[in-house]
């Protein structure tokens, strides 16, 4: 039997440390199942580390191959570069079969940006190949909604047109938000070629984490309860909800909040919590390392803004790694009720105060039951091994 070729291309890709690790273990559990997969990135991003650079052009990892697109680099996520970058990633797309040496049979292109996907497209005509789309942020609706553009603005007028033609011409649409169908229907998609794959977790990555550095295990104050967060400080996170809670809780002297991270609103936020003696901040620490610095959290924290676009659903990454770590979640906006934590529908710190203090009353084994819930829920449903045999089918 000869293994169907499938290209995965993300932007973001990335292989063990930065970048969107999705895609990295889906092509690994595609392989194991016999595909032959390529997986295509640029070489550098705002989220990738400058030794990335040294990196091969291509490479063999993990019975899968690695081709990373050199790009411009650029300062930061909200550098205008970025955004000449996806037309430049675009643009260096139409190449990639001389230099992966072999025609796909199934293209699987993934957002946010939606520029790429017009050359994924015309590969997939030009070798006669399958071609999916990938929706991990709903765009443009996001930077209307979150960044607050105009529908009527040119680009994002565009980056529509580009949306409706990929729910159209795609053979199959894969939503990582589970009641985002209604929405693509809406903009061209036929319902039969919806798929929902979740972000998900690898276990055997989970449970092998290293240590933190000294310097940061020693910031985490010890015999606390620790409130924790970690991932980027932007704008769809919230955190200065998270820092009002603070300030509602800081005559608790057994509490204290743990923010690991960095991004653009940092600075801000470190202002806000400047008279605050019960919240600390710690620079980024690389993603083999969450694991450990959340055995030192009590309660872990998802926020988001309230948003109209949250009514189809949320899939965040941390999500599914504090699940992992069996921790209560504190969740702002989330559709169901979190049964592996408390659900907050509204952005309110005050009821954010009352959420944590209620956990706090909790005894040990009863917060350790609540946060085993997530766990089991995330080891049978959100395994990168289950979710790879769930595209497999539709491949």
């Amino acid at each position: 039997m000869i293994k169907q070729k499938i290209w995965i291309i993300n932007q973001y890709g990335s292989l063990v440390n930065t970048g969107i690790g999705r895609h990295r273990f889906l092509s690994k559990e595609l392989a194991n199942l016999g595909y032959k997969v390529s997986l295509i990135s640029a070489r550098w991003s705002h989220v990738s580390k400058d030794d990335e650079l040294l990196a091969p052009e291509l490479e063999e990892f993990e019975d899968f191959k690695f081709l990373r697109i050199p790009v411009i680099k650029y300062k930061h996520a909200h550098d205008k570069k970025r955004i000449l970058n996806w037309f430049y990633f675009a643009f260096k797309l139409l190449g990639i079969g001389q230099k992966l040496n072999e025609k796909p049979d199934v293209i699987i292109y993934s957002s946010p940006s939606l520029i790429g996907y017009l050359s994924a497209y015309r590969l997939a005509k030009k070798y006669h190949a399958k071609i999916f789309f990938e929706v991990r942020d709903i765009w443009p609706l996001t930077p209307i909604q979150a960044g607050g553009y105009s529908p009527k603005n040119p680009f994002i007028r565009f980056l529509q047109w580009i949306e409706d033609f990929a729910y159209r011409k795609s053979d199959q649409v894969i939503s990582l938000f589970p009641y985002a169908l209604e929405h693509m229907v809406e903009h061209g998609m036929k319902p039969d070629k919806f798929i929902w794959i979740p972000n998900g977790i690898h276990p055997t990555e989970l449970e092998n984490a290293e240590p933190l550095n000294k310097s940061v295990e020693a910031a985490v104050p010890k015999d606390k309860f620790i409130v924790g967060y970690t991932g980027t400080f932007g704008l769809a996170n919230n955190l200065s909800s998270l820092i009002e809670a603070a300030k509602i809780l800081k005559e608790e002297n057994e509490i204290y909040f743990v923010l690991v991270g960095g991004g653009k609103d940092k600075s801000k936020l470190v202002k806000m919590a400047k008279n605050l003696n019960n919240v600390i901040f710690i620079d980024p620490i690389k993603n083999i390392q969450i694991q450990t610095m959340l055995k030192e959290f009590d309660v872990c924290f998802v926020g988001a803004k309230d948003l109209p676009l949250y009514k189809f659903g949320t899939s965040p990454n941390k999500l599914s790694q504090y699940m992992f770590a069996s921790k209560p979640i504190i969740h702002l906006i989330h559709p169901k009720n979190c049964e592996c934590g408390i659900s907050i529908k509204t952005d309110n710190p005050k009821l954010i105060a009352e959420a944590i203090m209620q956990l706090k009353a909790l005894d040990p084994g009863e917060r350790f039951k609540m946060g085993k819930i997530g766990y089991d829920y995330v080891i049978k449903n959100l395994n990168y091994t289950t979710l790879s045999k769930k595209l497999a089918k539709k491949l």
